[in-house]
């Protein structure tokens, strides 16, 4: 059986591959109906149709390669159905230098599958 850690890990590196493929529309299964992103310029989106709006904008860009997530930890509430992600992330586009930062997640168990219902980025390069 997959640990609910091993899951996190997995549906993020599936966030960061789906971001690399350009697909908005595939993301949204990741996120709670109401969820909140904090991207790193302290800019608020509010609810996934929101979020995923703002993916196909990136998206568009031309200069827009991706964004790249990487878990550092993920710890567990008691009951093994809410997890807070910590890592790092960088931004890449072909006419810019990158920019990253730390980012914090909050993932939810719903009907047995892990979804992001916050997530705080920080541009700290």
């Amino acid at each position: 059986m997959t640990s609910a850690e091993d899951s996190v890990r997995a549906r993020r590196r599936l966030t960061n591959k789906l971001i690399a493929g350009k697909d908005a529309q595939r993301l949204a299964p990741f996120f709670t109906p109401d969820a909140v992103l904090i991207a790193g310029d302290g800019a608020s989106i509010l609810g996934r149709a929101a979020i995923i709006e703002a993916f196909a904008a990136q998206f568009a860009d031309p200069g827009f390669i991706a964004y790249v997530r990487e878990t550092a930890s993920v710890s567990l509430d008691a009951q093994g159905d809410r997890a807070a992600e910590h890592g790092r992330w960088q931004g890449r586009w072909t006419n810019a230098p990158p920019m990253g930062g730390d980012y914090l997640a909050v993932w939810r168990r719903v009907t047995g599958q892990w979804v992001i219902e916050r997530e705080l980025y920080v541009t700290l390069a």
